[in-house]
């Protein structure tokens, strides 16, 4: 295979996948629901290699079940990876994405104090300088309302913290939340501008650290996390008002 070739069928499985995959998270595949390779082949002009990769990987996500005489059948929400960040963005991309971003926010608020907490005895000077810079640079886009690289520097900054915890499980964490960010980025649920507050907060959050001060991390941490939900809910209470 050449890397033309290559490059297209990594394309042509990365399509398929989200394709099905946020049809399954969205339900427009119910659980239950029989799928045919036959039918996806045609469906997406792409070989059966191409949708048994996209099968298997769903299988391993718990979206799909296959099994002998029966075929592949679609599984409840029960049985996925809720965890995955495939399975987050899917959701996040679906009818359902505030309810999904309320419960991150929650997940989020037992993670991330907890990690600033952590980092303030634990944080490398290499890392608090990383909080720093991922401050610094929050700040100076988003006085330019460059909104991809505020994201770059917003990601860079909770990355670090998990990391800086010095928690392997906290870490692992770390796309989990990148993944929120970009959702909220990708779907406009994100201020075109951001909070002069929310940034003032992040800066609490990286000197607190410097100082080793582990319950003003945590409060300030805290805080972000808790302004983010606010946001999230006052989005969508605007969005029923419109309906």
């Amino acid at each position: 295979m050449t890397n033309a070739e290559g490059a297209e069928y990594r394309q042509l499985h990365e399509t398929v996948l989200d394709r099905l995959g946020g049809d399954i998270v969205a339900g427009a595949l119910a659980p239950g629901t029989r799928i045919s390779a036959d039918d996806v082949v045609t469906q997406y002009s792409v070989s059966r290699t191409v949708v048994r990769e996209v099968v298997r990987v769903l299988e391993s996500l718990g979206l799909l079940a296959v099994r002998r005489r029966v075929g592949i059948t679609v599984l409840s929400e029960e049985h996925w990876n809720s965890l995955d960040p495939s399975v987050i963005r899917w959701k996040l991309a679906g009818p359902q994405r505030f309810d999904q971003l309320s419960s991150l926010s929650e997940l989020r608020s037992g993670i991330e104090p907890l990690a600033a907490r952590l980092a303030a005895t634990r944080a490398t000077p290499e890392q608090c300088g990383a909080l720093t810079a991922a401050v610094i640079g929050m700040s100076s886009t988003s006085r330019a309302a460059d909104t991809d690289a505020y994201l770059a520097h917003d990601s860079d900054f909770h990355r670090t913290l998990l990391t800086a915890s010095g928690n392997p499980l906290l870490r692992a964490m770390s796309q989990i939340v990148v993944e929120v960010l970009e959702g909220r980025t990708r779907h406009s649920l994100m201020p075109h501008v951001a909070e002069t507050e929310a940034i003032r907060l992040h800066g609490v959050v990286a000197s607190s650290i410097q100082m080793g001060d582990a319950d003003a991390a945590e409060a300030a941490m805290r805080a972000i996390v808790s302004e983010s939900a606010t946001a999230v809910e006052q989005m969508k209470d605007d969005e029923d008002t419109r309906e």
